[in-house]
């Protein structure tokens, strides 16, 4: 879905909410300092409940910002938007950003109903299906709860089904 997505700053806005786990009001209010590409950190600043946090920040993003950084003039002011609207002095509004994954899902061809936020939960999901512990996950999401946080181990579960135990493969290998 991301290489199909021409629009370098639509495929940046939808990497950095995959890639960091942003919620989508989170993504269209990040500013440039906000994201620290020396330490691969994305800050949050007054999210869900006005709490600030950190999360990741995936390497390829990284390669994207720096064509997006020469692409578009962002100026380096403590006070612009990663994403700036119409008017240079606001961010764009959270329905675009909306718009551009809904774009991206049919320009990926991808029938399945999904919201932007299905790439929060995917960041999630991922995560905890590659063995990171959940209470990093519940950090990096910014929950103050586990509890909301276990919500996404529901999928990841599924996959659970799908191992073998290694009595089987022990009884197999002998037969």
């Amino acid at each position: 879905m991301f290489k199909l997505e021409k629009n370098l700053k639509h495929r940046l806005l939808l990497m950095i909410v995959y890639a960091s786990g942003l919620r989508v009001a989170e993504v269209v209010q990040l500013k440039r300092h906000h994201l620290d590409m020396h330490r691969r950190l994305v800050a949050v600043i007054a999210g869900k409940g006005r709490k600030d946090r950190y999360t990741v920040m995936a390497e390829t993003v990284l390669d994207t910002l720096r064509d997006y950084y020469e692409h578009y003039a962002i100026a380096d002011d403590i006070n612009a938007w990663l994403f700036p609207g119409p008017d240079l002095n606001k961010h764009i509004h959270i329905r675009t950003a909306q718009h551009v994954f809904e774009n991206a899902l049919k320009r990926a061809n991808i029938k399945k109903n999904a919201s932007i936020h299905s790439l929060r939960h995917s960041f999630a999901t991922h995560l905890l299906e590659n063995g990171t512990d959940i209470r990093y996950i519940q950090e990096l999401l910014g929950h103050s709860s586990i509890r909301t946080t276990e919500r996404y181990t529901h999928v990841a579960q599924k996959k659970m089904l799908k191992i073998t135990s290694p009595l089987d493969v022990i009884n197999n290998g002998n037969e």
